[in-house]
């Protein structure tokens, strides 16, 4: 039986984040808003939940979950490098709609799919979702929704999709903007877009300075470019097939991952209300 919480209201805000960390740990699934559309979610580290998770979007191996993180330290522990761009990125774009495809940390004991050795990876600019995120831990998250069917806007609209496929929904208001995240594959030397969106590609170039994308492939070669089809609308942001990078592609050194911050108080517990008196979670990249 899935439980509904009002994240409006303090006491089913705190009720609610406390039953979705329990469920998460358990192997279940959950639904939680995100800046781009509501999202369906579990423990990325159990290979179990993971495929819970895509049997109950009626999805295959072959369309992974990416992996939404509470902090840019969370997300540096998945990879083993950001390129020579990530961290450039990552300091201008968030926490936002903007997904990298980072070549996975092979030490990592997971199984989000067929990821051919990468892992999409996204802060979401969300506060209740951010403040789950950092109880949880790293979470596979796709967007809620049956495949084929567009992505729910309201935690009603997942519900009515999924069920009792999901142990606890947060019901956070209508989600952010429509747009999906925009995903920048990584792997190669040169930054490549897979997916235009909520980020354009012009913000992208002036950081990055160059950015292909597929009018860029003269050669036939994709590169790992992502085809929407019906299901991709709108993920939460990223598309677990935008993680396929080119065979081809020569590896990018590795930059430092250390990242100079002044300190900063620790985030409140997931426990903790949000009525008078209490502090919202912490946006910041290094909580």
């Amino acid at each position: 039986m899935s439980r509904r919480y009002d994240c409006s209201e303090p006491m089913e805000r705190t009720r609610g984040i406390a039953e979705a960390v329990s469920a998460a740990r358990r192997g279940e699934l959950i639904v939680l808003p995100t800046d781009t559309v509501y999202g369906i979610g579990a423990d990325a580290f159990t290979p179990s939940a993971v495929t819970a998770l895509l049997d109950a979007k009626g999805r295959g191996r072959e369309m992974p979950p990416p992996v939404l993180v509470g902090s840019v330290r969370a997300a540096t522990a998945l990879v083993e490098d950001l390129g020579t761009y990530g961290q450039d990125l990552i300091d201008e774009f968030w926490p936002g709609a903007l997904t990298l495809v980072c070549r996975a940390n092979q030490n990592l004991l997971w199984d989000l799919g067929e990821t051919k050795g990468t892992v999409a990876v996204r802060m979401p600019m969300h506060e209740l979702a951010v403040e789950l995120l950092k109880e949880t831990g790293p979470l596979a998250v796709s967007s809620a929704n049956l495949s084929g069917q567009p992505p729910a806007r309201t935690a009603a609209e997942a519900e009515k999709m999924l069920g009792d496929s999901v142990s606890v929904y947060l019901d956070g208001g209508p989600s952010g903007h429509a747009e999906p995240s925009t995903i920048v594959d990584l792997t190669g030397s040169i930054p490549r877009l897979l997916r235009a969106g909520a980020v354009s590609a012009e913000k992208i170039r002036a950081v990055v300075g160059v950015l292909l994308t597929d009018e860029d492939d003269q050669d036939g070669k994709d590169g790992g470019e992502v085809k929407d089809g019906q299901d991709g609308a709108a993920d939460t942001g990223e598309r677990a097939e935008a993680a396929k990078p080119s065979p081809t592609k020569e590896a990018a050194p590795a930059p430092s991952l250390t990242k100079e911050t002044p300190a900063s108080s620790p985030a409140p517990s997931s426990a903790q209300g949000d009525s008078a008196g209490d502090s919202a979670p912490s946006l910041t990249k290094e909580d």
